[in-house]
């Protein structure tokens, strides 16, 4: 009996059918955003386990105006707030995920994700998971059947679906999606609490959404009368997300797909949107004073320290041009604008984002591919360092990479970075700063 019950799990999870309604983990789930509407049929309990894995080598080095200046000597005792750890070649930590995807009733979806292993986290952790309601059978009403012809619902802990960014970004061991190395300098990500409701009407999808305004929840009520917390409003506000994309497929060989998103909390204390992956950058010991670490995980990235009051507004223009079989041109163009402050801060501060970039795959099934990245962003800094006058600090980013899909499941990739960090307060580690060099990466997903 219990050797029955072994085998039935195992079938159950080594048989699971791929779910058009939740998106590919391979391959197949490159320029997936939304899902869209996809009538199957019920074919009783379902469970599909997926994964994804990468393994990294970087050979990046990094400097500043203190490690340029003639006699630097790196003290790996004490060292310096404003000094580089010398770096070398080699491989980094590699990262894992895991996918349980379960179809539970005819149009119910189960999404469950885990981190097995990451820069941040060593140890097996769940990101999230959330419902997917596609029917909702157990309503007895007929209009509520019509509504569901046209509607997704979901419910639980997500990424949060503001902008398109998020849907070509690198999380942890799965970077399948991504055809650069790094997510954006102002990575826009995050996981929280709350319900979607996608709507799908021709080629055109409304998004809304209310979330609980962070990635780790807190019950305690808000003490305004320390400092860390004195601009707050004493309210844990919830955060609205707001999306309209346009996405249609012109003919044979244009595909057009234009959105504009928003997401806005009057102030919840502890908000992630700009630093809520818990996996880390694949920029491996860039930019910090200390060896390599799961301390030290954001390499290359700027979070703008909206902590408590956000506001943020995305434009996306996503292009594919296929002329001919087994090859193609895309480009996708990020213009971001959000303003926020920390709960500590009496002003609201403003930061602005510009992406680009433009990938050309070939091969019999595009196999392969080469891109070029420019990513540039500028943020108002003063009240965040306690400045009597705000100062503007802007950091860019050029990538050009290369990679190849020898099956569906499984990649390599190859990038050369080169970002440079201006406007800094002077002898800060920022202060000249500048990273370049080659990083690899080996990745399975299924």
């Amino acid at each position: 009996m219990k050797q029955r019950g072994l085998l039935l799990a195992a079938t159950l999870l080594a048989s699971g059918m791929m779910f058009a309604q939740l998106r590919p983990t391979n391959k197949d789930g490159i320029n997936v955003f939304e899902t869209p509407k996809t009538e199957t049929e019920f074919e009783g309990f379902n469970v599909q386990l997926g994964g994804a894995l990468t393994l990294p080598f970087s050979m990046l080095d990094h400097s500043n105006t203190v490690t340029r200046e003639s006699g630097y000597n790196y003290d790996y005792a004490n060292p310096a707030a404003n000094s580089l750890v010398p770096l070398t070649s080699g491989f980094g930590l590699p990262q894992a995920n895991l996918y349980i995807k379960s179809n539970l009733s005819d149009g119910i979806y189960l999404n469950f994700e885990l981190y097995l292993a990451s820069r941040h986290h060593n140890e097996t952790w769940v990101k999230g998971g959330f419902l997917q309601f596609e029917k909702m059978e157990f309503l007895p009403w007929d209009f509520v059947d019509e509504i569901m012809k046209y509607t997704t619902i979901k419910v639980g802990q997500f990424d949060v679906n503001y902008g398109d960014a998020h849907f070509r970004r690198s999380d942890g061991g799965l970077t399948f999606y991504n055809p650069f190395m790094e997510n954006h300098i102002m990575d826009e990500f995050a996981t929280e609490i709350g319900a979607e409701v996608d709507v799908h009407v021709g080629d055109f999808i409304l998004v809304g959404a209310v979330t609980n305004g962070k990635l780790n929840n807190d019950l305690t009520k808000i003490d305004t009368t320390r400092a860390q917390t004195k601009y707050s409003n004493g309210v844990h506000n919830p955060a609205w997300i707001g999306k309209l994309a346009y996405d249609k497929q012109i003919n044979s060989q244009f595909r057009l797909r234009a959105s504009a998103s928003g997401y806005y909390t009057a102030g919840s204390v502890r908000n992630t949107l700009f630093g809520g992956d818990r996996t880390g950058s694949n920029y491996y010991g860039v930019m910090y004073n200390a060896p390599i670490s799961n301390a030290n995980f954001t390499n290359g990235r700027f979070n703008p320290g909206f902590g408590d009051k956000v506001a943020a507004v995305m434009g996306n223009l996503f292009l594919k041009f296929s002329p001919v079989q087994g090859f193609s041109l895309e480009s996708f163009t990020t213009l971001e604008n959000a303003g926020g402050r920390g709960a500590n801060e009496p002003d609201v501060r403003k930061s602005n984002q510009f992406v680009t970039d433009l990938v050309v795959r070939f091969g019999a099934d595009e196999d392969f591919y080469v891109g070029a990245r420019y990513n540039t962003m500028k943020a108002d800094m003063g009240a965040a360092q306690g400045e009597p006058n705000h100062y503007e600090v802007d950091i860019n980013r050029v990538a050009i990479a290369a990679g190849w899909y020898m099956t569906k499941n499984v990649m390599a990739k190859i990038e050369y970075v080169n970002q440079k960090y201006n406007g800094f307060p002077a002898r800060s580690i920022q202060d000249g700063a500048e990273f370049n060099g080659l990083t690899l990466q080996g990745s399975i997903a299924f």
